[in-house]
């Protein structure tokens, strides 16, 4: 990667044993976007921060880049407040939908109180119905059901 790539966001739907949620990861800015719709902190799952930020330490270390002491932690973990499921078994469909709306949106930061476009506490049931839709039909096109 080049600067040219400081203003991606990289997707990375992450299960920590039996819950799914995004991170979009910003790595040349050294910014990590939680989103959680059972609305945990990232400290609930300690192995995947440390998993996190031990790969952007090596991009880092990969790229070159010398850093403080102090520098040497300065990766920026924002917890998004997005959406709640209501029920314990949607988290995977939340997480889709959050990384399509980001992407159909074409933001390249997340706000920590989400997008204005979809603001609410809850996705209603139809768009938890048209995320699991898109997904069925993604998996028909790609022959993965036969």
């Amino acid at each position: 990667m080049d600067n040219k790539d400081a203003e991606k966001l990289f997707f990375i739907p992450f299960n920590t044993g039996g819950h799914w949620l995004l991170l979009a990861i910003n790595p040349i800015r050294e910014i990590v976007y939680y989103l959680d719709s059972l609305g945990n902190d990232w400290t609930t799952y300690p192995d995947m921060k440390v998993l996190i930020d031990t790969v952007l330490q090596a991009f880092r270390a990969q790229r070159d880049i010398q850093t403080s002491r102090r520098g040497a932690n300065s990766i920026t973990w924002i917890k998004v407040a997005c959406h709640q499921q209501r029920n314990q078994i949607d988290c995977g469909y939340f997480m889709l939908r959050f990384m399509r709306d980001t992407l159909a949106l074409g933001r390249l930061k997340i706000p920590t109180d989400y997008f204005d476009e979809f603001k609410c506490a809850f996705y209603t049931k139809d768009q938890v119905d048209e995320i699991k839709e898109e997904w069925c039909q993604f998996m028909i096109k790609l022959n993965v059901c036969s």
